[in-house]
């Protein structure tokens, strides 16, 4: 074994506190040099937050320092996707709540700006709950090159990456640690050869704590596209995530009401199962047009749930879309 081989098994086997995983099961070893007792290292992790990149420094340098015929150690990290990309518009969909349609106001509002001619990303950013791959239709694993990791496209060409096209299984359980689920959140944005693209969603989890502050953060969110349901709880956690957007300085665009009726065509009625629409209300609160009341749709559903939702049509989807169109023209 070589000098540069050795250095290199010592590095890829080193735990990092709080990332719960070896820089080698991490793949962030990406060159090592042994030249005349001098150690160069380059990392690939400009996704890992400044702190945690110290401690790895820090790490990797009293590591290699101990073997045998090292005198001088650099540590370097490299981000070569970064600068492959170009992203024109990142607008991030946002809610404090769990099940109000984040995922699928994702998609929609990915689907019309594709239909209008839009080069489109997702990013799931959504790592212990992610839907999106499902509702497309998409299983096949992404590919990747020196310079990152390939999104899987959709059958109409809609840029996808989620933790589920890279799990052994797509019910496999994340059981990661904020830190780490923050990491991966940033090499979704630096580490992915999203190309160039006019708009990437990026699909929220629920709340307000590490992996939405990441978003908010680490990319640039032109702009926060926020989904409530009519229910009083639901208005209550919502407004903490408008408070959140507001102290982070980013825009809000728009607000989104799902699940706000149900419509029997048979009998010509809306019931509105949750209670009135509070999609009025949301808007004003948060100082930004209503795109769209989308009701329960069965049809909706179901192509979700076959992985079909590209195909989706309704003449109330259609308002949303030329809603969401228009409020990015005039932003």
């Amino acid at each position: 074994m070589s000098g540069e081989q050795q250095i290199r098994q010592v590095i890829e086997g080193l735990y990092i506190i709080g990332l719960e995983k070896s820089l080698g099961a991490m793949n962030l070893v990406k060159e090592v040099k042994f030249d005349q007792s001098k150690v160069s290292v380059a990392l690939d992790s400009a996704a890992l937050a400044e702190d945690v990149k110290e401690k790895i420094k820090k790490t990797v340098t009293i590591a290699a320092e101990k073997i045998d015929g090292v005198q001088s150690v650099e540590v370097k990290f490299v981000s070569p996707t970064a600068d492959l990309n170009d992203v024109k518009q990142v607008l991030a969909i946002m809610s404090g709540k769990g099940g109000v349609g984040k995922s699928l106001v994702s998609s929609l509002s990915a689907i019309a700006l594709r239909r209008a001619g839009k080069e489109v990303g997702i990013l799931d950013a959504d790592i212990t709950g992610p839907s999106i791959p499902r509702m497309f239709g998409i299983t096949q694993k992404p590919t990747a090159d020196e310079f990152g990791l390939i999104p899987v496209k959709s059958r109409t060409g809609i840029a996808i990456m989620s933790i589920n096209l890279l799990l052994p299984d797509e019910d496999e359980a994340v059981v990661w640690r904020g830190p780490l689920i923050a990491g991966t959140i940033r090499q979704f944005w630096e580490e992915v050869r999203w190309g160039s693209l006019d708009y990437l969603i990026v699909d929220l989890p629920p709340g307000t704590a590490d992996a939405p502050l990441t978003v908010l953060q680490s990319l640039p969110v032109s702009g926060i596209i926020i989904v409530t349901t009519p229910q009083e709880l639901t208005a209550m956690v919502v407004r903490k995530a408008v408070n959140m957007a507001r102290h982070m300085n980013k825009p809000i665009l728009g607000v989104v009401e799902n699940m706000s009726y149900l419509y029997i065509p048979e009998l010509k009625k809306r019931f509105e199962l949750f209670g009135k629409s509070r999609g009025e209300e949301m808007a004003k609160a948060a100082g930004a047009p209503l795109l769209g009341s989308l009701p329960i749709d069965p049809q909706l559903a179901a192509l979700s749930d076959q992985g079909n939702i590209e195909q989706y049509q309704s003449d109330i989807y259609q308002q949303f879309a030329d809603n969401l169109i228009k409020t990015l023209k005039s932003g």
